[in-house]
């Protein structure tokens, strides 16, 4: 075992970084995390913290701020929107207006030739296009419509 770690208790009482368990430890370790990235040439030392700190600081915001996963829909919205388009600009990754617009209105889901085009189109990995498990009402949508057929 190497000497700086011979007693981590002690390392800890004297002031090292450790788990972050409430909002006020996060703001400090972000306001420490930020005057470090701000340094022009931070020592080897520096960087060491920087990493350790963005874990420490990642870590907590993702057991207590989790940023859900967007469905598809929302995605395309949002690529519509600050790419100043509207939905007619996509008909070549979707092969016709009401296809577009079946899909915006979740009546549809995308082929997988749709994911391949608006990927290749965004620039933007394919799994973004791709409904994840826990979306809200995907699979509902599915049945509702399977159901309405019958």
């Amino acid at each position: 075992m190497s000497t700086a770690l011979a007693n981590p208790a002690e390392m800890i009482a004297h002031g090292a970084p450790r788990v972050i368990h409430n909002d006020d430890e996060l703001e400090a370790y972000t306001d420490a995390l930020f005057q470090l990235t701000a340094l022009d040439n931070p020592s080897r030392a520096q960087m060491e913290a920087i990493e350790l700190l963005t874990l420490l600081v990642e870590r907590y915001e993702q057991e207590h701020y989790p940023i859900p996963a967007a469905d598809p829909v929302s995605v395309v919205r949002l690529l519509i929107e600050k790419q100043n388009l509207t939905q007619r600009d996509l008909i070549p990754q979707f092969g016709s207006e009401s296809a577009v617009s079946m899909f915006m209105t979740g009546q549809r889901n995308l082929t997988i030739e749709q994911v391949r085009k608006l990927s290749i189109r965004f620039k933007l990995p394919a799994d973004l296009f791709i409904p994840k498990a826990s979306a809200p009402d995907s699979t509902k949508r599915v049945v509702k419509r399977h159901a309405r057929s019958r």
